[in-house]
C-alpha cells in the first residue's frame, strides 16, 4: 500500500516539513532507507544518517533541529519512536488481516463460530469449544474439546491447545507452543518404576498475554495453571503444572518454572533462569539471566547467581572470584615465606 506524507501526518498527529505529496510504500531503517521508503529518527546516535539517507519520508520529533541539508520529507511528531511503533502495529495488522475458513479444516458441529474469524488450512476445533469474535487461528492448529478462546486472539501456526483450557481476550500465542499438556506427575512404586499421576486440571490464560514460539504450559494436576493478565513469555519457556504467574510479569527465553510455584506481579525474569517448585516469588522481583532460584524471594528482591543471592553482593563476590587464581598464588608465596 502507498501513503503520502500528508496522510501519515494526519494518522500520527504530526506536521509535514517538506513535500506533503511525497509517497512511501515500505518501511526501513534510516541507514538502509531507499526511494519510496519511510523511516524514523529517535536516537541522536543515528542523526548522521538523516543527512545521508535516501528514504523519501522520515519521522522525527517536533524539536529536531537539522545541522545540514536533508533530502527527505520530514513528518514532525511529539514522539518519533512512539509514532513509528504505532505505524509498525498498523502495518502488522494489515499484513495479517485474514478472515474466513480455509480448506481442508475441521470444526465440530457443536462449535458455534463467531461472525468474524480466521481458521487456516488443516486447522481442527473440537467439540463444545468456543471461539471469540475476531480471533485468528493459523494453519495446522489443534484446538481440543471444551476449549474457550476469547475475542481478538491470534493463534499462530502449529499451536496445540489441549482440552478444557481457557484463553482470554487479546492473547497472542506464537508458533509451535503447546498449552495444557500433562504436568510432570509420577509416583515411584514398589517395582522401582513410576506410576503416572493423572493430570485432570487445566490452563487458564488471562487477557493481553503474549506467549513466544515453542513454549509449553502444562495443565494442573488439580485446579489450574494460571497465567495472569498482561504476562509476556518469550520463546522456549517451560511452565509446569499448577504454577501461577502474576500480572504483567515478563520472562525471557529458555527459562523454566517448576510445579506449584507462585510468581508475583510486575516481575522481570531473565533468560535461562531455573526456579524450583513450591516457591513463592514476591511482587516486583528481578532475577538476572542464568540464575537458579532454590528458595522464596520477598517483594522487590533483585538477585543473581546459581544459587541466586542479592545482586550487589553477587557482583562484589564475583570481583573477588575473578582474582582467585592470583590470590591462591599469593597465599602459596606467603606460606613459603613463613616456612623459610
Amino acid at each position: 500500500m502507498e501513503f503520502s506524507a500528508e496522510q501519515l501526518a494526519e494518522v500520527l498527529g504530526g506536521k509535514v516539513d517538506g513535500n506533503a505529496e511525497q509517497t512511501v510504500s515500505r518501511l526501513s531503517k534510516i541507514e538502509e532507507g531507499g526511494e519510496g521508503s519511510l523511516s524514523f529518527l529517535a536516537n541522536p546516535a543515528y542523526e548522521k544518517y538523516i543527512y545521508e539517507t535516501t528514504a523519501s519520508v522520515v519521522i522525527v520529533s517536533e524539536d529536531f533541529a537539522p545541522t545540514a541539508e536533508i533530502s527527505a520529507t520530514l513528518v514532525r511528531v511529539p514522539d518519533a519512536y512512539g509514532a513509528f511503533a504505532k505505524l509498525l502495529e498498523m502495518y502488522n495488522q494489515m499484513k495479517g488481516n485474514k478472515s474466513g475458513r480455509e480448506e481442508p479444516s475441521y470444526i465440530h458441529d457443536s462449535v458455534s463460530m463467531p461472525e468474524e474469524y480466521y481458521l487456516g488450512a488443516f486447522g481442527y476445533i473440537g467439540a463444545n469449544s468456543k471461539i471469540g469474535n475476531g480471533t485468528k487461528i493459523h494453519p495446522h492448529c489443534h484446538i481440543a474439546d471444551n476449549v474457550q478462546i476469547g475475542e481478538n486472539c491470534e493463534i499462530f501456526a502449529g499451536v496445540k491447545i489441549y482440552g478444557d483450557c481457557v484463553i482470554g481476550n487479546n492473547v497472542t500465542i506464537h508458533a509451535g507452543t503447546i498449552i495444557g499438556a500433562d504436568g510432570f506427575g509420577f509416583a515411584p512404586n514398589s517395582e522401582n518404576s513410576y506410576d503416572k499421576v493423572a493430570q485432570i486440571g487445566n490452563v487458564i490464560i488471562e487477557d493481553h498475554v503474549e506467549i513466544g514460539a515453542n513454549s509449553t504450559i502444562d495443565r494442573a494436576t488439580l485446579g489450574s495453571t494460571i497465567i495472569r493478565k498482561g504476562v509476556k513469555l518469550n520463546n522456549l519457556i517451560q511452565i509446569a503444572h499448577n504454577v501461577e504467574i502474576g500480572e504483567n510479569t515478563v520472562i525471557a527465553a529458555q527459562s523454566g518454572v517448576a510445579g506449584s510455584t507462585k510468581i508475583g506481579k510486575n516481575c522481570m525474569i531473565g533468560g535461562q533462569v531455573g526456579i524450583v517448585g513450591h516457591l513463592t516469588i514476591g511482587n516486583g522481583v528481578k532475577i538476572a539471566a542464568q540464575s537458579g532460584i532454590p528458595k522464596n524471594l520477598p517483594d522487590n528482591a533483585v538477585v543473581q547467581g546459581s544459587p541466586a543471592f542479592e545482586y550487589v553482593d553477587y557482583n562484589k563476590s564475583y570481583a573477588v572470584y575473578r582474582k582467585l587464581p592470583q590470590l591462591a598464588k599469593d597465599i602459596h608465596q606467603l606460606k613459603k615465606n613463613l616456612e623459610s
